[in-house]
């Protein structure tokens, strides 16, 4: 093996250039690969951290407005959810898959006051279980519970940006449990404070969907209900189920049995099963842009070997002429491409990971401005150890493949016309 290693750095170090070159194009190849594959996953990481929490298994319906004219009513009715929707979504109709439900009701429009700090609020009536199917996450204190429910109790759950603005750019958050603030006349009590995005426009306010229903609220309308549902496990019975959920609700709000659009639904399983394929369809499609370009660089790796062939027939054939087998050549042939490419691969791989660094530091690290909101693109953009497992699997195979066909050329070579060769 040791005489093997002294001929391929004899080898190379005859064609330094040549080598480098050639080199050259496996590297970028590789350090493609791995820092598109490592910006896939940052984008990734941005839709995964923005969905956790939240229960995959959940379904949110809005009104909307119908797509048709039926029962006397022109196309464009506006359809709003009320309290009966509650009652037809806890009906046995469902019963087979529904478990869960819940409702909530926003009113914005309120001046809220903290001492001598006043800011322009909206407040989010809602349930207990909310906190559970939106994968809240409280940093100090409570959120809403039954008994908040039951009593109609002026509590309110705020976010921790709204009380690092109570506490003048302090995070003592505990300090403000139990405190009091004004929502118009009325006082109401914090009992907890919750994380919120701070890279999105997320700024409500919580407060029990009975307090906000008997006091500020005079109709039975509602934004939006939400439940979590089992036994539907495929796209296909997703569908089925709420083609028939929205015949139901359609039917009561006078809108045609099969309008698609009067009830709008937000179904997190379907979603989730869609960003997976998404995820899916953009590592083949980045894999695909990688392998491209390290093809450039194999095929370079392979005209360098068919060049050092011809170089070397005079040679092969002396080795041939006093025993060496065809084998052995071929052996050695290989063994030098699989050796260049190995080497500038793992040189791109290292460059293309310090990039995902770079990227991480500089693009995952300062969100952009885009519409007045701060937005980041992307999240921890890495590739794991097993994309660096396949990337060195690829470069042994593609350096083999590379080397295959010289090595073959090489073998091949008679010993009396390699003699004859200049």
């Amino acid at each position: 093996m040791r005489d093997v290693f002294i001929e391929i750095w004899e080898s190379v170090r005859r064609n330094k250039l040549r080598t480098c070159l050639t080199g050259f194009a496996v590297a970028w190849g590789i350090f493609m690969l791995i820092a598109l594959l490592g910006a896939g996953n940052g984008i990734m990481n941005i839709f995964d951290s923005n969905s956790e929490g939240i229960t995959v298994n959940s379904m949110r319906v809005y009104g909307n407005s119908t797509s048709k004219p039926y029962g006397g009513f022109k196309q464009g009715r506006l359809i709003e959810l009320d309290e009966h929707d509650l009652k037809l979504t806890a009906s046995p109709v469902f019963e087979d898959h529904i478990d869960e439900i819940s409702a909530s009701l926003s009113q914005g429009g309120f001046m809220m006051t903290y001492g001598k700090r006043y800011f322009s609020v909206s407040l989010n009536g809602v349930y207990p279980d909310i906190a559970r199917l939106y994968g809240i996450e409280m940093l100090s204190g409570r959120f809403i519970n039954h008994n908040d429910i039951e009593d109609k109790r002026k509590v309110l759950v705020i976010t921790h940006l709204q009380a690092r603005n109570f506490l003048g750019g302090k995070e003592d958050y505990d300090s403000l449990l139990g405190q009091r603030v004004k929502i118009g006349n009325l006082s109401f009590k914090i009992i907890g404070v919750r994380k919120s995005a701070e890279n999105t426009d997320d700024s409500e306010i919580y407060t029990p969907y009975t307090t906000l229903r008997g006091i500020f609220s005079k109709s039975n309308k509602i934004d939006m209900l939400s439940f979590t549902f089992h036994g539907l496990d495929t796209e296909e019975e997703n569908e089925a189920f709420e083609k028939d959920y929205k015949r139901v609700l359609n039917t009561y709000h006078g809108a045609a049995p099969d309008d698609e659009r009067a009830i709008w639904i937000s179904n997190s399983f379907t979603m989730n099963m869609q960003m997976n394929q998404g995820r899916n369809v953009l590592d083949v499609f980045l894999w695909v842009i990688g392998l491209f370009t390290l093809l450039s660089g194999i095929v370079g790796v392979s005209n360098i070997m068919l060049i050092t062939v011809k170089e070397r027939t005079h040679e092969f054939g002396i080795r041939k002429a006093i025993g060496a087998s065809p084998w052995s050549i071929m052996k050695l042939i290989i063994a030098e491409s699989v050796s260049i490419t190995a080497f500038f691969g793992y040189i791109g791989m290292v460059l293309g990971m310090i990039a995902c660094r770079v990227l991480d530091a500089t693009v995952g690290s300062n969100p952009i401005e885009v519409l007045g909101e701060s937005i980041t693109i992307m999240q921890n953009p890495s590739v794991g150890l097993g994309v660096a497992a396949e990337a060195t699997l690829l470069l042994i195979i593609t350096g083999t493949l590379a080397g295959l066909i010289p090595a073959r050329k090489a073998s091949r070579v008679k010993p009396i016309e390699a003699l004859r060769a200049e």
